[in-house]
């Protein structure tokens, strides 16, 4: 069981989204406090990425502890990838 955490910034495209695909992200949020094994983003950084549709949700896993830092679509996620 893992308790999930937001960063500072991870809403930043997520306030922009319908109200629908905020339920759809929401649930599947919900759903990191189960999940045992998630996706690296790439070797070498500390990120995962959950998929939900053509959305994703990247976030850091330290102990019991996962932290929201991103929700986007996939062009909003190439863009914040790059910054990292």
């Amino acid at each position: 069981m893992f308790l999930i955490d937001f960063a500072d910034a991870w809403d930043k495209y997520y306030s922009k989204l319908d109200n629908s695909e905020k339920k759809k992200i929401l649930k599947k949020i919900e759903k990191l406090t189960e999940l045992d094994s998630t996706r690296h983003m790439k070797y070498g950084l500390p990120y995962f990425v959950l998929e939900t549709g053509q959305y994703r949700i990247c976030f850091e896993e330290e102990n019991n502890c996962r932290t929201i830092i991103f929700v986007g679509n996939h062009k909003q996620y190439e863009k914040w990838f790059k910054t990292q």
